[in-house]
C-alpha cells in the first residue's frame, strides 16, 4: 500500500530531545503540524507556544500544538518517541532497561489505538531494545518501526575525524552500524573526507582513537553536562529521518531496524543502512564486512539480544 505524504508529526516526550526535534521541524517547515505530548502539559504548552511564534519569525507554516489527551495524536503520519528516563552519570544503558521498557509499552499502546497507520521513530534508550519493544507492542510491520541511532553516531564520528584533521567540515562522511552505544561498530573502510578514504588521510592509530571516542561520544557529553545528556545532535538526527520519510526521499541512513535473517541474525534490532521513504524502511542493505567487523557486529547484536532476553525472562512480552 502506497502511503500518502504526511504532514502531521507527534512527538511523545517534550524534554530536551523531543522539544529540539519539534523546533528543528518547525524551523524548516517540514510539516504542517507538530504535536507535543508530555506528562507535564504546562511545559508542553509553553514550548509549543514559543515554537509556534518562532515559526512565524522564520516565516514558516508549521504550527506546534499540544495533545492533552492521547486521542489528539490521531492521524499522525509519524510518531517520534523520546519519552523515558534520561541516562545519568555512571548509569549504563542497561540500567534504563526496565524503566523505559514500561514507559515505551504504555506510549505505544496509545499509538496503536489512535495512530495505527503511523510510522514510529524510537529515540528512547536503550535504543535498540526500545525499538524492539515498540515493534512487538505495536504489532506494526517492521518497516514502520525504526530507531534513531546510526545518524547520530555517524555525526559524532565525523566530528571527531574533523578534530583530528582540522579541515573538511561538512565534507566528512562517516559510517557506523550495530547497536547504539558502547558496542556500536564504526566502519572506517566506508568513511571518507570529500570522497577520499579515511585510511588515506589518518594513520591506523589515529583512526582507532576516533573509533574509541565515537563509541563513548554520548557518555563524554553526559560527563560534561552532569545533570543530563546530549540533545542537539540526537534531535537533528531524528529530524533528518522525519524529513526523509515525509518527503519520500529514499535517502540511505544507518538506522535501528528489525533483522529477519539479515547479516545472519533474526529476532533482534540493530543498526544497518536502510533507505527511508514514505513507507518507512523502503530497503535494507547488507554490506560486505571483513572478519573484524563481523566479530564486532556479532558482539553488538549479542548485547542487544541479552537485554531482550532479560525482558523475556521477566515475562515483559505477553
Amino acid at each position: 500500500m502506497e502511503r500518502k505524504r504526511g504532514k502531521k508529526v507527534t512527538i511523545i516526550g517534550a524534554g530536551n530531545v523531543g522539544a529540539t526535534v519539534a523546533y528543528s521541524l518547525a524551523m524548516k517547515g517540514i510539516c504542517h503540524e507538530v504535536v507535543l505530548r508530555d506528562r507535564n502539559p504546562d511545559i508542553s504548552m509553553g514550548k509549543a507556544l514559543d515554537m509556534s511564534q518562532a515559526a512565524n519569525a522564520a516565516r514558516q507554516h508549521t504550527v506546534v500544538t499540544v495533545a492533552h489527551e492521547a486521542e489528539q495524536i490521531k492521524d499522525s503520519d509519524i510518531v517520534v518517541i523520546t519519552a523515558g528516563s534520561p541516562r545519568k552519570p555512571g548509569m549504563s544503558r542497561d540500567d534504563l532497561l526496565m524503566i523505559n521498557a514500561e514507559i515505551t509499552k504504555e506510549v505505544v499502546a496509545d499509538v496503536k489505538k489512535y495512530a495505527p497507520e503511523s510510522i514510529i521513530i524510537m529515540v528512547s534508550n536503550p535504543l535498540d531494545v526500545m525499538t524492539y519493544v515498540a515493534l512487538k507492542e505495536s504489532g506494526f510491520p517492521k518497516e514502520r518501526v525504526v530507531g534513531m541511532a546510526g545518524i547520530l553516531d555517524s555525526a559524532r564520528m565525523a566530528h571527531f575525524i574533523f578534530e583530528k584533521l582540522g579541515y573538511g567540515a561538512g565534507q566528512i562522511r562517516a559510517s557506523v552500524m550495530g547497536g547504539h552505544g558502547d558496542t556500536m561498530v564504526p566502519l572506517p573502510k566506508f568513511s571518507t573526507v570529500a570522497g577520499v578514504p579515511l585510511s588515506d588521510i589518518l594513520s591506523e592509530e589515529e583512526i582507532d582513537e576516533v573509533v574509541e571516542r565515537t563509541k563513548h561520544g554520548g557518555a563524554e557529553i553526559v560527563g560534561y553536562l552532569k545533570t543530563g545528556s546530549a540533545y542537539y545532535a540526537p534531535a537533528k538526527s531524528t529530524a533528518i529521518m522525519v524529513e526523509a520519510i515525509l518527503k519520500d526521499t529514499k535517502q540511505i541512513f544507518p538506522c535501528g531496524v528489525y533483522l529477519n535473517g539479515h547479516y545472519g541474525y533474526s529476532d533482534v534490532v540493530s543498526g544497518v543502512p536502510v533507505a527511508l521513504g514514505a513507507n518507512g524502511v523502503e530497503k535494507l542493505f547488507e554490506m560486505t564486512l571483513n572478519d573484524e567487523q563481523k566479530e564486532l557486529f556479532a558482539h553488538s547484536v549479542a548485547s542487544v539480544k541479552e537485554m531482550i532476553d532479560v525482558l523475556k525472562e521477566k515475562k515483559f512480552f505477553k
